[in-house]
């Protein structure tokens, strides 16, 4: 079981688990720089703060893609 973390970096989050559906929930939030300078040095908590989205929120749907 994959267990994403507000801490990590966008970066390493892309390459957990199921990294499709992992991918697919950035991108339909807003997160389409999945691969940019922007992804090597900051966490999924600075990703959902920059783009006004509940980081507990974003975590959740995170871990259900990875574990799909």
């Amino acid at each position: 079981m994959v267990t994403i973390t507000p801490d990590m970096m966008i970066l390493d989050v892309v390459v957990q688990g199921n990294a499709e559906a992992v991918e697919q929930v950035l991108t339909d939030i807003g997160m389409h720089c999945l691969h940019c300078a922007f992804a090597h040095g900051e966490t999924v908590e600075e990703a959902a703060l920059v783009h006004g989205i509940d980081v507990n929120e974003l975590v959740k749907r995170l871990n259900e893609a990875a574990n799909s």
